[in-house]
């Protein structure tokens, strides 16, 4: 050997990695994930007649086998009025779910939240098709 390491760099666990999504993957195949969703489509952004599923404000829904639900979420703008009280809506529109034990919404910034997250139903509603 050369005496020199050929070891990886060692990264900061809080630096994405390159190449690795931003967006977490989503629990799609728990049973408890359409109901959540669901649940999640009740809540709606009180400056826009969409609710914040079609908004595509919801990046993340993860669920663990103890129906602990993890929610990563974004906001049309970081001085969105209400963002305080957002994740506390999100929340409580989940908890009566049967199955569901805790629930945590986190709001994230990366990736921004930009129109192309916008759902065909939103676009309607929003007259943009």
């Amino acid at each position: 050997m050369d005496g020199q390491s050929h070891n990886a760099p060692e990264t900061d666990e809080s630096t994405p990695v390159e190449g690795a999504p931003l967006i977490g993957p989503s629990s799609t195949e728990h049973p408890l994930y359409e109901p959540v969703v669901d649940a999640i489509k009740s809540v709606y952004d009180p400056e826009i007649p969409v609710n914040i599923w079609d908004l595509g404000l919801i990046y993340r829904v993860a669920i663990n086998d103890d129906g602990d639900v993890a929610v990563d979420m974004t906001l049309t703008a970081p001085g969105c009025p209400v963002a305080g009280e957002i994740p506390g809506w999100v929340a409580d529109a989940i908890s009566p779910t049967p199955g569901v034990r805790q629930i945590d919404v986190e709001i994230v910034w990366d990736p921004p939240w930009d129109m192309s997250r916008l759902s065909d139903e939103a676009r309607l509603e929003l007259g943009m098709m």
